[in-house]
């Protein structure tokens, strides 16, 4: 029995971590390390190590113990969309693509991230082609980029 659940207990461990797979992790954390309560704040900052919290597998800091207490009630609420890729790229194409973390947008409570680098600001394209039917669009797209991993 012992050796039974000892195996049980190794090939658990293997497995990856759900949540995970998904998840842009630059920097081995969410959000390159950025406090994503501190987003909601209107004042995105990175956060610290001696404030960092594992949810579902994946790393995330704060900036303080306030804002880390803030997400352990309620992680949900503060968990990028679309794993913490580009919305827009998700939108437009399917694809996971890494973003500049102080390009943002808070919409009906949610948390948007994306690429902004070399003249190319995907925030803007969201805002100028439409953000509700991009929305549709990249939520369909992750459900199908989710499926297939």
């Amino acid at each position: 029995m012992k050796k039974i659940i000892l195996l049980l207990g190794i090939i658990f461990m293997s497995l990856p971590v759900l949540g995970q797979d998904h998840v842009n992790l630059k920097n081995n954390y969410a959000a390159q390390g950025y406090d994503v309560v501190s987003y909601f704040q209107d004042h995105p900052q990175k956060g610290d190590k001696k404030y960092t919290h594992t949810h579902e597998g994946v790393r995330y800091r704060f900036a303080s113990k306030e804002n880390l207490m803030a997400f352990q009630a309620n992680p949900d609420k503060y968990i990028p969309q679309y794993g913490g890729y580009c919305a827009y790229a998700i939108a437009k194409k399917g694809e996971k693509v890494g973003v500049n973390p102080k390009t943002y947008l808070i919409s009906d409570e949610k948390l948007y991230l994306f690429y902004n680098s070399w003249g190319v600001n995907t925030l803007e394209k969201w805002n100028e082609e439409g953000a509700e039917t991009l929305q549709k669009e990249a939520d369909e797209r992750w459900q199908d980029i989710v499926k297939m991993q």
